[in-house]
Order: C-alpha cells, then structure tokens, then sequence
C-alpha cells in the first residue's frame, strides 16, 4: 500500500497497483476475489450501514476466516475504498459523441449522483474519506468536467462551477438518504415519518408558532402530495437555478 505523504495524505488502494482485480497475492486456496468481497462489502454497507461494518462481520457473510479476506486486501481502509468506487460503477453518464445540449447532460449526472447517494447512505461520508481515484469515480470525474467544458464558461471558472453543482447535489442526497433512512429505522413511511416530525415540532412548546406557520406555508406553496414528489421538485428547481447561474455567467464572458 503506498505510504502517506509529508502532508498526511490517506494512502490509496489505486496507488502503485494496489487496486489490481486478483487483489495483492493472487488467487487463495478460499476461492474469493476481490470483485465478490468487493461486492458482498456494499451489500452489507446497505443493509447495515457504516458503523456496524467490521471485516469480522464481513468474513461470516462470506463464511470465510478474516484472515482470508486480508489476503486480498491489507486494511478495512483498503476495502471501503473499493466499495466506494464499485458504487460509482453505477452510474450512468451520457454519451460524449452524443448530439445532446450540455445542460440535459449536466441534468442527467446531477440527477445519477443524487440517486446514488440516496441509494447507498454510507457512501457521502466516504467521498470525503479518501482520494476517491478509483477507475469508475475518475470516469464520472471526466464526464463532468467534459459536459462542463461545452457550457462555454472560461478554464479558470469550470471548477467553480462544477463545485456550485456537484456540492449541491452532495448535499441533497446526503441530507435525503439520512432521512429515508432514519423512516426506515422507525418502522415508518417516509410520509408518515415527515407528518409525525412536523407534528412533533408544531407540539413542542419551545416552538415558535410563527416559524412553524411559516413553513408549514412554504411546503404547502411548493406543492407535492408526498415526501418524494416535494424532494423531486425541490432538487428540480435547484438545479435549475444553477444551470441558470452558469449560463448568465457564460452570456457576462
């Protein structure tokens, strides 16, 4: 594993052929890969969350000893950091050839990112973890800054304006994937989840009523029947603002 620099820097699985498919010692008596300790490794993140992974818990899903699975991989770090990039495999991204507007494909990967961190909560915590160099994080990287560079903006503002975007969606998804997860954890709908919430905070007596009146009419305004249609829209109009952003700054040169 390549060693952390002067700075501190977290060594990375993808740093000189650490990330290699037969994993670090070739095939082993076990049978194991890494592609399934890879993939066993996000099921168990899913249905269990970050907190409870363990390499333990690991190998008695794949009824293995612990010691197998380090045959493939020297540290717990090491094998977050192919899960997190095994995720980004996921992703859909449009077709550079394609005869697309930038702003449809900027729309499209904004709305694959959001999903997929909805779809696996852990992952927002690790984007911010490692060095997230891994072949499929690097291929979204690429596509971004590619459908990016099409919106006609100057090299100096591109990282900006990537930022504005993918920083906004990082917190959408996280802060949506908490929350169906935290409904899920109670037994209840996400809608059933939000109406006994805002019951909660409407009863406490610390409350100030005119706050709550006030958001309350600021949900009802947006419009939407349930959680999942008031997050698609609110996602929606944001997005659009920041496209909007991007081409105000392109027409100012």
């Amino acid at each position: 594993m390549a060693k952390a620099g002067r700075q501190g820097v977290r060594a990375s699985v993808w740093l000189e052929g650490g990330g290699r498919p037969g994993g670090r010692r070739g095939g082993q008596p076990s049978g194991l890969d890494r592609e399934r300790i890879t993939e066993v490794t996000v099921r168990l993140l899913d249905a269990e969350g970050l907190a409870k992974f363990s390499m333990r818990r690991l190998a008695a899903e794949l009824n293995v000893t612990a010691m197998s699975v380090y045959w493939y991989v020297d540290t717990k770090d090491e094998l977050l950091e192919l899960a997190l990039d095994a995720v980004f495999g996921e992703l859909r991204r449009p077709d550079p050839e394609a005869a697309e507007d930038w702003r449809v494909q900027l729309r499209t990967l904004a709305r694959e990112n959001r999903r997929l961190l909805v779809r696996h909560p852990w992952l927002s915590q690790l984007v911010g973890t490692y060095l997230n160099i891994g072949p499929h994080s690097l291929a979204f990287s690429r596509a971004v800054q590619g459908v990016m560079r099409r919106s006609g903006l100057p090299a100096h503002r591109l990282a900006s304006a990537i930022a504005a975007v993918f920083q906004f969606v990082y917190g959408y998804g996280t802060i949506e994937g908490h929350f169906l997860a935290r409904a899920a954890d109670t037994g209840l709908s996400p809608d059933e989840y939000f109406q006994d919430s805002m019951s909660a905070v409407a009863e406490s007596p610390d409350t100030a009523p005119d706050v709550i009146a006030e958001s309350r009419a600021i949900m009802s305004a947006r419009g939407g029947d349930t959680v999942a249609e008031m997050l698609d829209r609110d996602f929606e109009f944001a997005l659009d603002l920041l496209v909007a952003g991007i081409e105000a700054m392109v027409e100012r040169g």
